[in-house]
């Protein structure tokens, strides 16, 4: 496409073109040449290969010189250049969205599988999680340190209001880690999906908020999926119930924290868990030595190595690296979407880790406990809905 405007002799000429070099290749081209016209009787000539819309007329400066303002429509196109070009930056935000999933998602089954191998081998949840919030912690500072990532400005007043999330967020870890060292890690996830009704029940009688009648009718098939789930599972252990039970209710409690309290801060995404992950790993510390005991962790690690071999040190650095990289990148995907597409990719997320666990261990599952999970993760699906 090209157009060019010429003026008469009498006149300085002024002459633009405009090249479009190929059909995927779609810009937006606008021109605002000044003229008089009122006082000025000269003739401007304008010739174009396609047609050209003018769209306003603008009075600007101090002479309040009129201005006419071009834009440029294709003649075969409907819309203007402009829309062509959003519709492409819509594609890849999605594109990028659909990155961020993908790795979240992968992150995630791969963390699970290790992670599971290191508890069949090294029934220590408290050490395990602690190694995970440290390996993730030194990865953080040294890319601090590097300058790889730049690090936080944060101040007291930030660490104060950050420490009942960390709390909670220990608590979910350790819970949810005990839980799979006892059963399957497909029975934890099922568990698992039943979080928002959690996150409904405690933010009616505690925080006194109400939810539409949609919120609520979407919580009967969550609680009785997972019920369903549980009356029904082979390998049914109280511990691991109640293990993925209560990070349930801390992991809500996390988010409520989190919410109320860090409004406003200016740390988030990729360093708000960093500094989250270094909170918790001192809180968790002294616990993880008073329940369990290097004694107990050095015995162990010399059975699992005469059991597993040396590939068991890499199955703890599997699952240390591969817990904080896939929490960075689902807090990382949180800056970019809504929480409700948030909320759908991590109900998608269960599946994959559901779905890749029950293949890779073999688990035994009866037709009514897969009924009951899909039960579930729909009633969870539903809910995310009922909350838009």
């Amino acid at each position: 496409m090209s157009f060019s405007i010429k003026q008469s002799a009498l006149t300085t000429c002024t002459d633009v073109s405009i090249h479009k070099r190929s059909p995927s290749t779609i810009c937006r081209y606008s021109f605002s040449p000044a003229l008089n016209l009122r006082n000025n009787p000269r003739r401007t000539n304008l010739s174009v290969s396609k047609p050209l819309h003018i769209s306003s007329v603008e009075s600007i400066g101090k002479e309040k010189r009129p201005v006419i303002q071009c834009k440029a429509y294709e003649a075969d196109k409907s819309q203007p250049i402009e829309a062509d070009g959003k519709v492409k930056s819509e594609a890849a935000n999605r594109v990028k969205i659909g990155v961020y999933f993908a790795t979240w998602w992968a992150l995630n089954v791969v963390f699970n599988i290790y992670n599971k191998k290191v508890l069949n081998a090294y029934p220590y949840p408290w050490l395990t999680s602690t190694l995970s919030l440290a390996c993730g912690s030194l990865m953080m500072l040294f890319s601090w340190a590097t300058r790889i990532a730049e690090a936080p400005k944060t101040d007291f007043e930030f660490w104060k209001t950050l420490f009942p999330v960390a709390v909670a967020h220990t608590i979910g870890h350790v819970a949810a880690t005990v839980s799979m060292s006892k059963v399957a890690v497909s029975f934890t996830h099922i568990i698992k999906s039943g979080e928002p009704a959690f996150s409904v029940l405690v933010s009616r009688f505690l925080l006194g908020e109400t939810f539409p009648l949609a919120v609520y009718l979407s919580l009967i098939p969550i609680i009785g999926g997972c019920a369903l789930s549980a009356v029904t599972e082979l390998n049914f252990n109280m511990t691991g119930f109640m293990g993925a039970m209560i990070s349930n209710l801390a992991f809500v409690l996390r988010n409520i924290f989190s919410k109320k309290g860090m409004k406003g801060k200016s740390v988030s995404g990729m360093n708000y868990y960093a500094c989250l992950s270094l909170l918790s790993l001192v809180i968790l510390t002294p616990f993880a030595i008073a329940v369990e005991g290097p004694q107990m962790w050095a015995a162990g690690w010399e059975t699992a190595l005469s059991q597993v071999g040396p590939q068991f040190v890499w199955w703890v650095a599997a699952q240390s690296i591969f817990y904080h990289l896939y929490n960075q990148v689902s807090y990382m995907s949180l800056d970019e979407i809504s929480p409700l597409t948030f909320s759908v990719g991590n109900t998608m997320k269960r599946i994959s880790v559901i779905v890749s666990s029950i293949i890779i261990f073999h688990t035994p599952v009866q037709p009514v406990n897969a009924l009951g999970a899909a039960i579930a993760i729909l009633g969870t699906f539903l809910y995310s809905q009922a909350k838009a």
